[in-house]
């Protein structure tokens, strides 16, 4: 088969990665590419002379040449864009979130589907292979039933001036839980603040609870002295840490504890396991590299890909069910039931 042609759209701080990624990926060229803004055209332009620019997007849309258009812009202008591609025939990746409402990005899955068009969100993370592995760990049942999930994402800086820090990092946290433990949730109670810019949140804690009985804690800030990013999964038999940041990203904990029989009627007893601390290899792959492979085949071979616009639909249902519970005073919230069956490979 030809290669399939990309044009990536924004050139700020994602959309260089992908450029990178692609012009390095077996199947795919870099075609085009695109920013308003020259003095963001022009230094990429020079690092990959084979690859035309400009500055107008109608020009992307309108390019025969170009069958995916890859998004990385601010969240705000996500449907737009997204929108204007399908119509044009081209498959869509848009980075995370797949839209700025649950309106916006039922009306793009709907559109996609319609023209029988790939339509990915970039939930880069679910192609990490920490993330990976510790899938893996859940799905064989070496953890056990899963009793809660806490993670925490946070950092100081980048400040997002058209979305609130649940929108900006929420969406990873959310789509990791999701991928992990294959149901969406059905409520959330979220907490936040805006600290530097009233009215825009950029600490928040959101609770999720789960059909299943799962509950999970998110901490969200882009107020913090160091950047963090770890989970810990706790399962009746043993528990994960996965810490983004680490040089052991995944550490499985063969701890827990268990009721014992009592030897006398009314007495309640408990018993600790404290085992080995097993750090499992992982492998160093970048996550981009195999997010990007994984939508050429999606395209490729008609099947969805692992980060699908089912999950991206999910994943907005549940952060327009926290902005909910914000403006409620953090009221429990339930989360939208799902129209469209998940599939997570």
């Amino acid at each position: 088969m030809n290669d399939l042609r990309f044009a990536v759209v924004g050139l700020g701080y994602w959309g260089p990665n992908l450029a990178r990624n692609l012009v390095g990926l077996a199947g795919a060229e870099l075609a085009v590419l695109c920013d308003e803004r020259p003095g963001a055209l022009e230094p990429l332009l020079a690092r990959y002379p084979a690859t035309r620019g400009t500055t107008e997007y109608e020009r992307v849309v309108a390019d025969p040449d170009v069958d995916v258009v890859a998004i990385a812009t601010p969240i705000g202008t996500h449907y737009a864009l997204a929108h204007a591609a399908l119509e044009a025939g081209k498959h869509v990746f848009v980075e995370k979130p797949l839209a700025a409402s649950l309106e916006e990005a039922e009306k793009l899955v709907r559109l996609a589907a319609k023209r029988g068009l790939v339509l990915m969100p970039g939930h880069t993370f679910l192609y990490s292979p920490p993330v990976q592995l510790v899938k893996e760990l859940i799905t064989s049942g070496e953890l056990g039933d899963i009793y809660f999930i806490s993670t925490s994402r946070v950092n100081l800086g980048l400040h997002q001036s058209d979305a609130s820090v649940v929108w900006d990092l929420g969406p990873h946290d959310f789509s990791i839980l999701q991928y992990w433990l294959g149901e969406a949730p059905s409520h959330v109670t979220a907490l936040s603040r805006g600290c530097v810019i009233p009215g825009t949140p950029d600490v928040a804690f959101v609770n999720v609870e789960y059909g299943s009985g799962v509950i999970a804690h998110v901490e969200l800030a882009w107020l913090a002295p160091s950047k963090l990013r770890r989970t810990t999964v706790v399962g009746s038999r043993k528990m994960v840490v996965y810490d983004d940041t680490s040089g052991e990203p995944v550490r499985v904990f063969d701890s827990g504890v268990t009721i014992r029989d009592p030897d006398s009627f009314g007495e309640f007893q408990l018993s600790y396991r404290t085992g080995d601390i097993v750090s499992p290899r992982v492998d160093a792959s970048e996550p981009l590299s195999i997010e990007l492979a994984d939508l050429c085949d999606a395209i490729r071979t008609g099947t969805a890909p692992r980060s699908s616009d089912a999950i991206g639909l999910d994943v907005v249902r549940v952060v327009v069910a926290a902005e909910r519970s914000l403006r409620g005073g953090g009221i429990r919230t339930p989360v939208e039931a799902s129209g469209t069956s998940v599939s997570a490979t």
